[in-house]
């Protein structure tokens, strides 16, 4: 997890003053790297709040909803490969769950 925190804070720091889509993309290869490692998305909120924590102690108060919306911005990206993996589980158990039930009628054909 040390690696992950380690990362996640350096990324998450490049991507604060540009917001650009080369810095989200790291945060996207995190996502996936956390998912091949075996990761909860429970790891990765803890990770992402103590990384956004440390920044908020070093925001100004006039930065805070800046800071704060590029925090979400950032995290949702990480998170696109958890959604995708659970989207694709669950296609998968409904179309396993359509084929061990079929509608009525065609169990008679």
């Amino acid at each position: 997890m040390s690696d992950l925190r380690r990362n996640y804070r350096a990324a998450f720091l490049r991507y604060l003053p540009s917001q650009d889509e080369a810095a989200l993309h790291v945060g996207y290869q995190i996502g996936r790297a956390a998912v091949s490692d075996g990761l909860s998305m429970l790891d990765l909120a803890q990770v992402h709040h103590d990384v956004f924590l440390e920044v908020l102690t070093e925001t100004s108060p006039n930065e805070l909803e800046q800071v704060a919306t590029a925090a979400a911005d950032f995290f949702l990206q990480v998170l696109a490969t958890y959604d995708l993996a659970q989207r694709a589980y669950l296609a998968k158990t409904s179309a396993q769950a359509s084929e061990d039930n079929p509608p009525d009628g065609a169990k008679d054909e």
